[in-house]
């Protein structure tokens, strides 16, 4: 038997945006501990703005377990946030409001700058560097500086030490700014793991004094400076298998009369980024266009080309918003639709 380092992860209850919160349990196993065998743990959510302190307990429900390869014997453990009944989801718990449908794919392309001193990664004391152009994906000394390179890159490494599904990274349009994709099978599996790429960027980020800055606009709407999305790519079964122009209109017609829902989860402060401007369409208007980065929804050419089959790019979520939510907003307007069976509706 060994004893293993269980890093409990979990978001608390702030708004708008929640925090990633973890703290650690040891316990003994015979090899690495699967998911059943986790037990639930307490916590106190009078700290966490989840309980108040004359009945501060809450409970986490382990969700996902990933290896820890910066650890001897290490784990990190996604988890959901439960009443101190551990069966009841916390009011701040979006996870267990997710449809469940192992058939549904997302991807999430997650933009972030790094700042350290209170400014992105690479800036000059006072003013600004060189107009963006050159930096996005983007190599060399002037473009990333000298110390971004190694964060990402053993970012990327522990990421994929622990079993998530990164497929790929970039620098940005800005300058300090880069991205990571995650894909996932099933409506919850890639949101747990952006969730979980999240605390092992900050993690990381610790070792070299730069904070990470998810805010969707951190330079202001007023200066000619990309802001930050989480572009967010899903695909149902039927998307994949049947698709067709007329559902895919139908879709589309629903994603417009829910806009104003779909923006109200998307991420705070997506007024400053969602102008119209910076590969952006205005926050309060709904369009789709084939391979069109200032619309709402990308369709790209492939999925055109297939019948109208395939997967589909909402662009509007931003750096900071909830995958959670996104996840469960995106459903939740794909279910009003109706879709054809053996020839019926």
């Amino acid at each position: 038997m060994a004893k293993y380092k269980l890093e409990y992860i979990w978001l608390d209850g702030y708004e708008p945006v929640p925090n990633l919160r973890g703290k650690t349990q040891v316990k003994e196993f015979a090899s690495f501990p699967k998911l059943d065998q986790l037990s639930m743990w307490g916590f106190d959510g009078s700290s966490t703005r989840q309980a108040e302190g004359r009945n501060s307990d809450c409970m986490l429900k382990p969700v996902a377990i990933y290896p820890d390869s910066t650890k001897k014997n290490g784990a990190l453990v996604m988890c959901e946030v439960m009443m101190p009944d551990g069966k009841t989801p916390h009011p701040s718990n979006a996870r267990a409001t997710i449809l469940d449908d192992p058939n549904t794919w997302f991807g999430f392309e997650q933009e972030y700058f790094l700042y350290q001193d209170g400014k992105p990664l690479g800036f000059p004391e006072s003013g600004f560097p060189f107009p963006q152009g050159e930096y996005y994906t983007g190599v060399g000394y002037k473009n990333v500086g000298s110390i971004a390179r190694e964060i990402v890159d053993t970012h990327l490494d522990l990421c994929l030490d622990a079993g998530i599904n990164h497929e790929g990274i970039n620098a940005e349009v800005a300058k300090g700014q880069w991205e990571f994709q995650v894909f996932g099978k099933g409506s919850k599996t890639a949101a747990d793991q952006v969730w979980m790429a999240r605390y092992l960027l900050a993690r990381v980020c610790e070792e070299f004094e730069v904070d990470v800055m998810w805010h969707c606009k951190p330079l202001g709407k007023d200066v000619d400076w990309n802001g930050s999305g989480m572009h967010s790519n899903f695909s149902t079964k039927h998307m994949r298998e049947v698709g067709g122009k007329e559902y895919f209109v139908a879709l589309m017609a629903a994603f417009d009369k829910y806009k104003n829902e779909h923006i109200a989860v998307y991420g705070p402060d997506n007024h400053l980024r969602l102008t119209g401007l910076h590969e952006t369409q205005a926050m309060d208007k709904f369009n789709y266009g084939v391979a069109d980065r200032g619309a709402s929804v990308r369709v790209p050419h492939s999925f055109v080309n297939n019948d109208y089959k395939g997967y589909l790019e909402d662009r509007r979520p931003n750096s900071q918003g909830d995958p959670y939510k996104i996840a469960g907003r995106i459903l939740q307007t794909i279910a009003t639709v109706p879709i054809k069976k053996s020839g019926k509706k």
